[in-house]
């Protein structure tokens, strides 16, 4: 009885092995393929559970998922106008043949990495060779990365493989060349920086040598204008005289005797010779005579 049991139990612990060997499971994220004594039986693209037989088959897994070759150096290419440029760029891709990529790189990753790094720098040499540094940096580098991965994904689906995307990260000068650009673009922007200087010299004594002008014409035409009307208030003023003055001609000559008087003796100092009989005196005399006649 106790050896029927233990039996039992050895040919359950049989069968519960062998299950456990037949039965594998495949991710969401993965391919599976099926050998037979090393042939390929089967690939499974759908998850699930799946059986297999057991000593004779063996299962292997490839990445579904969108996988990243990253160069881990600048590479450096030339340009045509024979420049050296380096550039940074990276690759996705993915199995889309797993069979195919099993048969081209036994499913080695690294060697399928390989192919898809020397495919790409060949195109990239390619497309760099005709373009210029600005194309290749600014104007056409969306085209250029389009082009590259049509033609990297044609010499990718050979190994069953699609490449996703191509994208350059970054494109440097040499060290030994990017001085030399420096210094060529500081050369050309103290150069521009000389020329608005001498432009806004010149654009500066043109305004002020205008601004002179008008100074000078303004200044003109308001001392034109004062004396224009300081001859209108002469004559006026000399025409109002000569109005009140006609109307007592005698006492404008006294009046002007007066002026006379006043402006020859300013000072202490002033001396005047003249006959004492002259007309100079005339109102003098004429004073002094009233000045007797009202004593008397």
């Amino acid at each position: 009885m106790k050896a029927g049991l233990n039996f039992t139990a050895a040919v359950v612990a049989a069968v519960l092995a062998v299950l456990g060997t037949s039965i594998f499971t495949v991710d969401q994220r993965q391919f599976a393929i099926v050998f037979q004594l090393g042939e390929v039986r089967e690939v499974i693209a759908d998850p699930g559970l799946y059986f297999k037989w057991p000593m004779i088959q063996n299962v292997r897994y490839f990445d579904k998922r969108i996988l990243t070759l990253d160069t881990s150096e600048p590479e450096r290419f030339i340009t045509s106008e024979k420049k050296n440029v380096l550039v940074d760029s990276f690759v996705k891709w993915k199995i889309v043949d797993p069979k195919l990529y099993y048969v081209s790189v036994a499913g080695d990753e690294m060697r399928a990495k390989t192919r898809l790094s020397q495919t790409v720098n060949a195109g990239l040499r390619e497309e760099f060779g005709k373009r210029t540094v600005h194309d290749v940096v600014s104007g056409e580098r969306d085209k250029i990365m389009e082009q590259m991965r049509e033609k990297a994904d044609l010499d990718a689906r050979k190994i069953g493989v699609q490449i996703v995307d191509v994208r350059v990260k970054r494109v440097d000068l040499p060290t030994e060349v990017s001085e030399s650009v420096y210094r060529r673009m500081e050369a050309e922007r103290k150069r521009v920086a000389n020329e608005l200087r001498s432009e806004g010299s010149a654009e500066a004594e043109k305004i002020r040598a205008d601004a002179d002008k008008q100074r000078e014409v303004i200044v003109a035409e308001a001392y034109r204008e004062a004396q224009k009307m300081k001859g209108e208030g002469d004559a006026k003023a000399t025409a109002t005289y000569a109005q009140a003055f006609n109307q007592n001609p005698e006492f404008y000559a006294f009046y002007r005797s007066l002026e006379a008087y006043r402006n020859s003796f300013k000072s202490k100092n002033d001396i005047i010779v003249v006959e004492p009989n002259s007309d100079f005196f005339k109102y003098m005399k004429s004073v002094g005579r009233g000045s007797e006649k009202s004593g008397k």
